[in-house]
This record gives C-alpha cells, structure tokens and sequence, in this order.
C-alpha cells in the first residue's frame, strides 16, 4: 500500500461579523503570520470557486504598526461584500477558504512552487509510478489518495482497515531545513527517507532493504530523524496486528505555508528509487 494524501491546509468560516468580515479556523497546521495579506478563494464542496477575498487584521486594515506576531482570532478575510450579500451567494459557516496560488517555476526550470506541495508532490509521485508499472504484474500494489491526513491521518486509517497490505509506505513530503537558521534536509539532494517522526520509529528491515536498494542503484538516499510531525505511516503501521510501514518523499521549503518550494529533480529521483522498490519488494 503506497498512501499520499489529498487534503491540504486552508481555512474555513468560523464566524460573519455584521460588517462582513470573515472570522477564520485553521484547518491544519498552519503558522497565522503567513497568511496575512494572502489572496484567497472561498469555494463550494465541490471546489468550485465562489468569490475571491483577502487575509487581513486590524492593523494591516488601518495601516496602524503591529507590535505582536499575529494570532488567527485576530485575523480575517475581507471579501468586499456585506454579510447579507454573502449569504446571496452561499457563504456561511463552514464554507472553506484556500490560498489562490499557481504552480510557476521560480529562477530555473527545476524549482518549482505553488501551494498544496504537501502533498501533491506526494500524488503526483503515485501516479507517475502507477504508470511506470501500469504492466508489472509481480506484485498487487494499492495506490491510495488518503483525506484528512492533515488534521489526524483519518483517510490512511479507514483505507488500510479495507486493504490490509503485507506492507506500507506513506508517500509524503518533509521539511526542507536547508536556510541559515538550520542544517537538515536541503533541495536537489534526492529523496527522504523519515527513520523516526513525533508518532512512529519506521520498520528497519524496510529502511534498511530501501537503502541497500538506493546503494546498488546509485540513488542518493536521504535519512531524517525528527521529532515533530508524522503522516500517513502511522495509522498504516498502527492497523490490526501492526502492518510494517515506512516514510518516503522529497524535501519541501515553506511546507505548511501557501506556498511550498521544491526541486524537480528530487522528484524524478524518487520516482525511479519508487519504481525499483516495487519491483524488488522486501521480505519480510
């Protein structure tokens, strides 16, 4: 079972003053600095788009100086209209709120960004290796786009209890650390390998089996130990009797912003080592 999942951080209404302005609740971690002065969509449960607004508080509305880091109860989204006229086109709470960002290149061709890398990088790697293997027949694979990953790895939970795999791998992405404030993982270094996370030390023989693979294909291969976070891998590993599961993806920048920063070329990497991996299975 490979697992990357669908859903991104955003927003959601929490409340309409009278004079139209959109209280906020966080969906997903997300740092509230970040999302002050963001253009942003309110859509349909469908995703379609409804109108457009912008995040604001009170002092960026009045151009008074800030003296404290935001925090979300004091921002809100300014969309122009009333609240009676936001009720004319659907908008109440519970209605979701997204950042309105693009995917574009940035100086070269292989740096990419746009919003929701965590974890479209992470679905795009699933189908590009479903493609790859679209003939292989030696192994029975499920390619799950997992939901509500980001707000407690509910999707992966439901979806191994169904398949029950012999083993896993959550298909994700990390924190890029490579500014001057840390030293971690860093951009055009290849795929990551997660050993240990907040929730789950990964399964050593598939770790260790993913490297010795790496090794004899001359792939660099990343390994990370943190002590934050954690993903699908978890609720994979933590299904029935245990199902051996591990942590697979690319180094992103500004991951849990509205928009991330990745390398092209990691992703190709990780594509290939993803594509041997399935073609060589550990035992376990």
């Amino acid at each position: 079972m490979l697992a990357a999942h669908m859903d991104e951080i955003g927003l959601m209404i929490k409340r309409i003053d009278d004079n139209g302005f959109i209280r906020i609740s966080l969906i997903g971690g997300i740092e509230p600095i970040t999302l002050v002065g963001q253009a942003v969509k309110l859509i349909r449960q469908d995703g379609t788009s409804i109108c457009n607004g912008v995040v604001t508080m009170g002092e960026i509305h009045d151009d008074s100086e800030i003296k404290n880091p935001p925090k979300v109860e004091f921002l809100y989204v300014d969309t122009g209209l009333t609240k009676k006229e936001l009720a004319k086109k659907g908008i109440d709470i519970g209605t979701y709120i997204v950042p309105d960002h693009r995917f574009r290149h940035l100086g070269k061709k292989e740096i990419i960004s746009g919003k929701a890398l965590d974890d479209r990088i992470g679905c795009y790697l699933l189908i590009k290796i479903a493609e790859k293997l679209k003939n292989y027949r030696g192994l029975d694979i499920y390619y799950v786009f997992t939901v509500q990953e980001e707000i407690g790895l509910y999707g992966a939970k439901t979806s191994v209890y169904e398949i029950s795999p012999d083993w896993g791998i959550a298909v994700d992405v990390t924190v890029a650390t490579d500014s001057d404030i840390q030293r971690g993982p860093r951009l055009g270094t290849g795929p990551y390998l997660t050993v240990k996370d907040s929730e789950i030390i990964a399964n050593p023989k598939i770790d260790d089996h993913i490297k010795a693979l790496a090794k004899k294909h001359k792939i660099n291969l990343n390994l990370e130990v943190l002590d934050y976070g954690t993903t699908d891998a978890t609720n994979i590993m933590l299904s029935g009797g245990g199902v051996p599961s591990t942590i697979f993806g690319v180094a992103v920048r500004n991951i849990h912003t509205s928009i991330g920063v990745a390398h092209y070329d990691d992703i190709q990497q990780a594509i290939k080592l993803a594509v041997i991996i399935l073609k060589n299975p550990p035992k376990l």
